[in-house]
């Protein structure tokens, strides 16, 4: 008699984020004939406008050439509730919270050791879902890293690693098809959430020129957290910098460029 495991469908799933290598991933797997059930994609909810205008295209050809929509995954509350609202819960963090004087609601700004917002919003919500679909059949996970990126091999299956695909040569088969992120790296390095601490400062001074709209939204989460949390880790956006610091900085070097930029107008 066969066992169980042999006897469960098998069920060929994408974990797709949106960026480069998950995309050109996707894009390769409808080309060569591969086997795709289903393409799972984890919603942060901040993710840029233009990511979304990206992903609905995906979706569109998804369905077109393999009759599937994206299946997309959603934290019921989303990053703003979990950043200023969920109740601590744990005796311990209670404790720590009530000893440092800080608010029991929300988490914070996340950072480099506590990054809530990946694990909470993303790899917890795909991972469970492969752990569902694994749990009704024999469920094979293929996730987007490039073949120059061996560090994050885990143990799913990786095909632009199997086909030797690099970072860069996976971006240029997106803009081979059409796929062009709305010009977003064209002015970012990755396409990560609008609102990411992690950033550096340089792509924080590409994000107040390029989307000032979504600088705004992030000047007045800033001066929530501070407010809410103190100036200690939960409430400051980075280590040295709050975002109205940044934007008294980049305020000052657009005004000293503008300045140049006269002087060498007149001396012409």
């Amino acid at each position: 008699m066969s066992n169980q495991t042999e006897e469960k469908e098998l069920f060929h799933a994408v974990s797709l984020s949106g960026g480069k290598d998950s995309t050109a991933m996707l894009l390769l797997m409808i080309e060569r004939g591969l086997p795709i059930q289903a393409v799972l994609t984890a919603d942060t909810g901040m993710e840029f406008p233009e990511m979304y205008e990206h992903l609905q295209k995906l979706n569109d050809y998804l369905f077109a050439e393999r009759g599937l929509h994206l299946t997309w995954l959603r934290h019921p509350k989303g990053f703003e509730w979990l950043m200023f609202e969920e109740k601590k819960q744990r005796p311990a963090s209670i404790e720590n919270r009530q000893r440092l004087g800080v608010s029991l609601y929300g988490n914070g700004w996340p950072g480099p050791r506590v990054r809530w917002c990946t694990g909470q919003l993303k790899t917890h919500l795909i991972h469970k879902e492969i752990n569902r679909l694994k749990g009704q059949y024999r469920t094979v996970s293929y996730v987007g890293i490039a073949a120059d990126e061996p560090k994050r091999i885990k143990s799913e299956h990786y095909p632009l690693v199997d086909w030797g695909i690099t970072e860069k040569e996976a971006l240029q088969i997106c803009y081979d098809r059409g796929y062009d992120f709305g010009g977003l790296y064209q002015i970012y390095h990755r396409c990560s959430c609008w609102c990411c601490p992690l950033q550096g400062i340089g792509e924080l001074r590409k994000l107040r020129q390029y989307h000032p709209e979504l600088w705004e939204r992030l000047r007045e989460m800033d001066k929530r957290a501070l407010a809410q949390f103190g100036p200690g880790p939960l409430g400051q956006f980075k280590k040295d910098w709050s975002v109205e610091r940044l934007e008294q900085r980049f305020a000052a070097e657009a005004q000293q460029l503008s300045i140049s930029s006269l002087k060498k107008e007149r001396e012409r």
